[in-house]
């Protein structure tokens, strides 16, 4: 069977070839299956806090096509992928347009960053059939990638409200915050909402009227409501703490491993460890309980203990 594969080159496929879903389950390498150990343990971490959490995790039965707006699908490689923001979720959107893109594009980092976040680029779930989203679910292989839940919030926080282009972010959310939390704020701070302290942030985010008022944005909301993950198996889940290896084995596992290699770059800015800490120092005691408790789920499911720095209630 000839098959044009994605990197416009013409390969000869052997019929019936295996499926991502197969090789991850049944692996033929053994290469692969010292590392399919390893994911195994990661699906059973999450399945077993579902389980032992099922009272805050169940309460949803039914998902709802704006559930699914973050999975992206790739029907060659019969693959999803649920992306979480800062967690190099630029890059993998490079790539699956580079996986879906039938030879449009042969190398991810030629993809400017803005045209990966632009949605007709890529195929979501909530755009098929119930019985279409439902066959992709049970057929496909999913995946998605984590990341210590705090310094995933620090990178948020650092990129939306510390750098002064992101005047879109300071005008919806900054404005507010500010409003909010700031006592005797000045009426430019009001008006443009573009010097919050991390310190607000926080407030913000544990502050009940926030939770009431409107889902949390993608960049700062829990991994466990973007994607799902007691309701949606997912088969293989990265961490960002070792994201070329797990990148680079999702891409093995879809027969393209050859030809298509995780993107990597040395970040100077990457918000670490160390910066997290330092970001923390100032938040009280109170305020650091409140926030775990918001991220708990995140922290138990994908296996990351409580932060050392964290003084905690």
């Amino acid at each position: 069977v000839m098959r044009r594969n994605p990197f416009g080159m013409d390969i000869c496929c052997r019929k019936g070839s295996r499926s991502p879903l197969q090789e991850l389950y049944n692996p033929t390498q053994v290469s692969l299956s010292n590392t399919a150990v390893l994911h195994q343990i990661r699906r059973d971490q999450v399945t077993d806090t579902c389980r032992a959490n099922s009272v805050s995790s169940r309460k949803r039965r039914v998902l709802t096509p704006n559930d699914l707006k973050h999975l992206v699908v790739d029907e060659d490689h019969e693959m999803i992928y649920c992306y979480v923001p800062k967690v190099a979720c630029t890059n993998w959107k490079r790539v699956m347009m580079v996986l879906t893109g039938r030879g449009k594009y042969s190398d991810p980092m030629e993809i400017p960053a803005n045209e990966a976040h632009v949605s007709s680029n890529l195929k979501t779930l909530n755009q098929y059939s119930i019985p279409e989203i439902n066959h992709r679910l049970k057929n496909y292989m999913k995946f998605l990638f984590v990341r210590e839940p705090f310094e995933r919030l620090v990178s948020a926080y650092r990129n939306k409200f510390t750098q002064k282009y992101n005047t879109s972010f300071h005008k919806r959310y900054g404005t507010k915050i500010v409003r909010r939390q700031r006592k005797n704020a000045t009426q430019e701070a009001l008006r443009k909402g573009d010097d919050v302290k991390f310190e607000e942030f926080v407030a913000y985010l544990i502050d009940p009227h926030t939770q009431r008022e409107e889902p949390f944005n993608e960049h700062w909301q829990t991994v466990y409501s973007l994607c799902h993950p007691c309701h949606i198996h997912y088969d293989l889940i990265g961490k960002y703490e070792t994201l070329e290896e797990d990148s680079n084995y999702v891409l093995q596992l879809a027969g393209v491993g050859n030809y298509l290699k995780f993107p990597t770059y040395a970040k100077s800015t990457r918000t670490t460890d160390e910066m997290t800490t330092e970001f923390f120092q100032n938040i009280s005691s109170l305020h650091q309980t409140q926030l775990y408790e918001v991220y708990k789920l995140d922290f138990l499911m994908f296996n990351y203990s409580v932060p050392s720095y964290l003084k905690l209630e």
